[in-house]
């Protein structure tokens, strides 16, 4: 098995004067052009806040299934803690069906707040929420009949849930941002594990993928997969990237920052984290390449997926990476871990 390319987004609502419907179409225009350039899979986000144009990822997702052909459609993350598992397992279910088979969950705590409250659930429950939840939609997606009883959420008694996806199961990922007890959850559960890399450098997180795989050999389950989930930009030279890309970047992580009290990002920080140690997969098309087949070389990973729209870049300079990365980057990138693997069998 060769590595999947593919990109995620939270669908930022970009500039000054730029509308959700305007960032709508273009996420659209995103994710037909990934397809068409041979992309393996595009994630769509959930946030509560007016600085995010998607809050409910399976209309997007459902939208993108009757416009695309072959690309997976995920969510980049579900904020599984704060919604319900039953009307989260039927959403994804549809699009399954409306795509023929291509939906996947990607399921999170929520790095943001903001549904907590509007949903009416307390942050003190934030782990618990999730762990509760996350069974239950195991159990949706297990079997058409469901008996389940938690502390959270009315129990089901023998209760039939539809529709039933094509696939069987439907993927459920977890995303993790760099927490070891979530990692271990999702090995012992065996599930794949979506690992966030959005600063520092990406050897660290290392024991975290081992956490993942070894919880799993211990519950006697098949290695799962993992995925590489960064902050990307391509360009046609090294230079363009880093100059195109820089203004949008630190203008969203210095937003965020002075929410929760992190350091601004200065150009020169910006530019470490480029270098090829460093989080950022920011260059021309060789360059990515050459990062993208370094963090392979540490986590042995089977998806990579880029965030590449972020803050206020300019629709047209998205679209060019994505264009490239589907063209140039993806290409190379599965060839060589197919040499590899190859080489090594």
């Amino acid at each position: 098995m060769t590595i999947e390319v593919g990109i995620y987004t939270f669908g930022e609502v970009r500039g000054e004067g730029v509308s959700a419907a305007e960032r709508i179409r273009d996420l659209m225009e995103e994710i037909e052009l990934a397809d068409q350039v041979g992309l393996d899979v595009f994630g769509v986000g959930e946030h509560h806040r007016a600085d995010f144009a998607v809050s409910a990822p399976t209309v997007v997702l459902g939208a993108a299934a009757a416009r695309t052909e072959r690309i997976r459609l995920t969510s980049a993350v579900t904020v599984l803690s704060s919604a319900d598992p039953v009307r989260v397992f039927q959403e994804f279910a549809t699009v399954d069906l409306l795509s023929g088979g291509r939906a996947e969950i990607m399921a999170g705590r929520g790095s943001f707040i903001e549904s907590f409250p509007l949903f009416g659930f307390d942050l003190e429950d934030y782990d618990e929420l999730f762990a509760e939840k996350l069974q239950l939609l195991l159990k949706l997606r297990g079997s058409e009949r469901v008996t389940w009883s938690g502390e959270f959420r009315a129990p089901l008694d023998d209760q039939p849930v539809y529709p039933r996806p094509i696939q069987e199961p439907l993927p459920v990922w977890v995303a993790v941002g760099g927490n070891a007890a979530s990692a271990i959850r999702a090995g012992v559960l065996g599930l794949p594990m979506a690992l966030a890399i959005i600063g520092g450098q990406p050897h660290r997180f290392v024991p975290f993928a081992d956490l993942h795989r070894q919880a799993a050999l211990e519950m006697d389950k098949p290695a799962p997969a993992l995925s590489i989930n960064s902050h990307s930009y391509i360009a046609d030279s090294s230079q363009q990237a880093a100059d195109e890309y820089f203004p949008s970047y630190a203008a969203m992580m210095n937003a965020i920052g002075r929410e929760r009290g992190w350091a601004p990002i200065r150009r020169p920080d910006y530019d470490a984290l480029r270098s090829l140690r460093g989080a950022l997969v920011v260059g021309s098309p060789d360059e990515v390449v050459e990062k993208i087949l370094f963090q392979h070389e540490l986590f042995g990973h089977q998806r990579f997926l880029a965030q590449i729209s972020v803050g206020t870049l300019p629709h047209a300079q998205v679209m060019r990476a994505i264009e490239l990365l589907g063209t140039q980057v993806a290409p190379q990138v599965r060839a060589e871990v197919a040499r590899r693997e190859a080489e090594a069998a």
